[in-house]
């Protein structure tokens, strides 16, 4: 997208008439909206995705938001959720039923992974799950009753990608809805639904927030789409943001444009020092040419996020321990996307040394100046 545009839909774009000439969007805290007259009470019933009527359905402050997050993606509508997972769980159970077929990533959000095996197989609702870097295996995954195709592109600790325009091209042929997680990305690197990906999910609590201070979460798509999700799940479910939290995020979203740019510079610089560190056996992430699908990511995406993992040259859970605990800068826990450095090694939840991955410590690269960042691996890399 061009850095213009989205300057403008970060600081204009549905705030040309706030009212009493406000600077900054109103939070408009309250539950439910009244009416002058009975027809128009009965119109607003009739019509509640478009319509005011109680803040579970829709708010001002939120709108607001929803367009900025729509025009980011490029698609025609949002609907914000009151988590991430919220976002990712509804966008799918709004399209299958009982017996129907799910295609996904193996390597996903853990609690998508948790809705697919554990939630849905309760209704009967199947799925495979394909490592997504070859065409010709998301094709053979594809059964008669396949109605989702669900991506994360890249995934969040393998940082594999997926062809979305030959993943797009496919599902369309078959008549298979494709929703992707573009949280890592953001829209100021990567639109998923400029290759044809219907549906893209975000972890607002992430990037979009940028202070590690919310959780929330969004869905963008067509109107059909976005409308068909809030009237089967979003209202039925209630998993609603409320109007500060809105507001928080319409906060975040200010510098976004400035945030993401420093991140994508910060992750490259510290990347590109770890691996070549003596003690790092790889680095992953997809804007270094060392990546093995850096030609796609740089076809698909203009930039990066500051989410990478390294793999360690030793599978010596101590070791793994005493680098973890000689960071000064990064704090350990789970997320990513505020404006502090944070560290999550694979053995913390995967501790089985004959797992393929227990030598990866996932870092998300913050705002902090990256010499420091890159003393402060470097100090702890030398304990190991």
């Amino acid at each position: 997208m061009d850095q213009k545009n989205i300057s403008k839909i970060l600081h204009h774009l549905a705030e040309e008439d706030l009212p009493f000439g406000a600077v900054t969007p109103p939070i408009f805290q309250t539950s439910i909206f009244a009416f002058k007259d009975f027809d128009s009470f009965s119109e607003a019933i009739s019509d509640e995705a478009n319509s005011y009527l109680y803040t579970r359905g829709n708010n001002p402050t939120v709108n607001i938001l929803e367009k900025k997050l729509a025009a980011l993606e490029h698609g025609e509508k949002a609907k914000l959720l009151g988590s991430g997972v919220a976002a990712i769980s509804s966008s799918i159970l709004a399209f299958v039923k009982s017996h129907d077929h799910i295609v996904c990533v193996k390597d996903c959000y853990s609690w998508t992974k948790t809705l697919l095996e554990k939630y849905l197989k309760r209704f009967e609702i199947d799925h495979t799950f394909v490592e997504g870097t070859d065409i010709e295996e998301i094709s053979a995954a594809i059964k008669p009753n396949t109605k989702i195709i669900y991506l994360e592109s890249p995934t969040t600790f393998t940082f594999k990608l997926q062809n979305l325009k030959e993943i797009a091209h496919l599902a369309k042929e078959k008549g298979i809805k494709t929703i992707i997680d573009n949280t890592w990305s953001t829209p100021i690197f990567q639109n998923p639904i400029d290759f044809g990906i219907d549906l893209v999910v975000h972890s607002a609590s992430k990037y979009f927030g940028g202070h590690s201070d919310l959780v929330a979460g969004v869905v963008v798509g067509s109107e059909e789409d976005v409308k068909h999700i809030f009237e089967t799940e979003f209202l039925n479910i209630g998993a609603v943001p409320d109007p500060f939290l809105g507001w928080l995020i319409l906060r975040g979203l200010r510098t976004l444009q400035v945030r993401m740019k420093r991140h994508y510079e910060n992750a490259m610089q510290v990347a590109s020092f770890l691996e070549n560190h003596e003690k790092v056996k790889r680095a992953i992430y997809p804007l270094l040419k060392s990546h093995p699908q850096h030609k796609l990511a740089t076809e698909q995406m203009s930039g990066g996020s500051g989410l990478f993992s390294i793999e360690l040259k030793t599978r010596d859970i101590e070791k793994i321990k005493i680098f973890t605990n000689s960071l000064r800068l990064f704090k350990k826990a789970v997320s990513w996307g505020g404006y502090e450095s944070l560290v999550f090694p694979y053995a913390v939840v995967h501790p089985d040394s004959s797992d393929p991955n227990f030598s990866l410590v996932r870092l998300h690269i913050g705002l902090e100046n990256s010499e420091l960042l890159i003393e402060d691996l470097s100090q702890a890399l030398s304990k190991i």
